[in-house]
């Protein structure tokens, strides 16, 4: 119904426009035609991750979901319709997806003040840049190059393909991300976004039979328990904090009491915690531990454990990477009235 609403009340815009090349986009694109977007879209994202830190978490992973896939075209927001039937969201790579409320609130305040103007697709991208600098502290931020179009198409089966699985082994992320062209460092370098968020049990369900050599007993046990068993299964799927140092006191004191002195007073704080986890080998994610396996990787693992300014950087630059990956060459983009649903049908 929403879709063919908003076939009727807008005017199509872009109706066949190309896809904007990385090349093309740049910082201050929207300085003549909506002035103030970025103070619209940062008071909004500080409002709603003040109120729930977890939704800046949502909102950096939003970026890493959305732009790994179909390039940064705001795919990953498209809901269910006759022209995508199984869209990106329907993935099992992005179970427990959010921050999308925030994303609809910044656009509805922007359609306010510039109809037909900013993309979707750029609204995440610069929400990704405020939630990881106010959870950062500062620590991380840069300038957000923009004139992204918001793409047509959105495929369950794309996500399934291209977003890297939890439960992977180095030579396939090592794979994955090279297909994107990032490099084993900016791999690694990305990897340490898990020092904030969630995850459900089932998309660690090996770790919690993993051997000594992969993961810390008390660690494991400590999934264990919040997972409710060695099995999680989609229907009972709780989720466990990334960060261990975000857990409560006691679930620590009682199966890791090393890590006690470790727990931190404020969640969801992006720094570079995720590397001394790593290796302290007290991690969530199969794809976390298998950095140590390689030279390289477990190389970069050190580097960044030993100065967290430098990974502040250098994450810094990843996220400005990520953020120019195009659309795949001959696409058709728009700008979408409403983030969850195409203006008309293609």
């Amino acid at each position: 119904m929403t879709t063919k609403l908003v076939c009727l009340l807008v005017v199509v815009v872009f109706a066949a426009a190309a896809t904007v090349g990385a090349g093309e986009l740049k910082v201050g694109y929207y300085e003549k035609t909506c002035k103030d977007v970025e103070k619209v879209v940062n008071s909004i994202v500080v409002d709603s991750v003040k109120g729930n830190r977890g939704k800046g978490a949502g909102l950096v992973r939003l970026l890493f979901h959305d732009c790994f896939v179909r390039g940064c075209d705001a795919s990953v927001l498209l809901e269910k319709s006759e022209v995508n039937r199984r869209p990106e969201k329907d993935s099992g790579a992005n179970i427990g997806i959010r921050g999308m409320d925030v994303i609809d609130a910044i656009k509805a305040a922007l359609e306010e003040r510039c109809p037909n103007t900013v993309s979707c697709a750029d609204i995440i991208a610069y929400a990704a840049r405020d939630a990881a600098r106010y959870l950062s502290r500062g620590g991380v931020d840069f300038a957000v190059p923009a004139g992204r179009l918001d793409g047509v198409v959105s495929r369950s089966r794309d996500a399934d393909t291209y977003l890297p699985d939890a439960a992977s082994n180095l030579t396939d992320l090592v794979r994955n991300f090279r297909r994107k062209n990032f490099t084993v460092e900016e791999l690694v370098i990305l990897s340490g976004a898990h020092s904030i968020g969630v995850t459900h049990c089932t998309s660690f369900s090996g770790r919690l039979t993993a051997p000594a050599s992969q993961i810390n007993p008390g660690y494991r046990s400590l999934l264990v328990s919040k997972c409710g068993g060695v099995s999680p299964t989609p229907s009972s799927n709780p989720t466990v904090v990334n960060n261990v140092r975000d857990e409560d006191a006691a679930a620590v004191a009682r199966s890791l009491p090393a890590f006690v002195p470790r727990l931190r007073k404020a969640k969801d704080y992006m720094d570079n915690s995720y590397y001394h986890n790593n290796l302290a080998k007290a991690v969530t994610f199969h794809a976390d531990w298998a950095l140590l396996t390689g030279k390289e990787a477990r190389g970069h693992v050190v580097e960044y454990a030993k100065n967290g300014t430098l990974w502040n950087l250098d994450f810094a630059d990843a996220l400005v990477k990520l953020s120019k990956l195009p659309m795949p060459a001959g696409s058709k983009g728009e700008i979408r009235a409403k983030c969850s649903a195409v203006n008309y049908h293609h």
